[in-house]
């Protein structure tokens, strides 16, 4: 006579195995380490405050747009 097999126990072993790969291969394809994320918050910080800097102000400007007398 055979063994007796759970066909449950079987069935969900090989879902496990299956999400296994399925997970393994979204590591791949979407993780980053966290010094990479880290870099790349870094990076746009530094752009944003980069870009700010650039802004043109208050000053240096009448109020309609045009530049003032003194040409700031």
């Amino acid at each position: 006579m055979g063994d007796l097999i759970n066909l449950n126990k079987v069935r969900k072993a090989r879902a496990r195995q299956e999400a296994e790969g399925t997970a393994a291969a979204n590591r791949v394809r979407f993780g980053r380490t966290g010094a990479e994320k880290a870099r790349a918050r870094a990076e746009s910080d530094r752009d944003a405050r980069r870009h700010e800097g650039h802004a043109l102000g208050a000053e240096g400007r009448t109020g309609d747009g045009a530049p003032d007398r003194d040409g700031g």
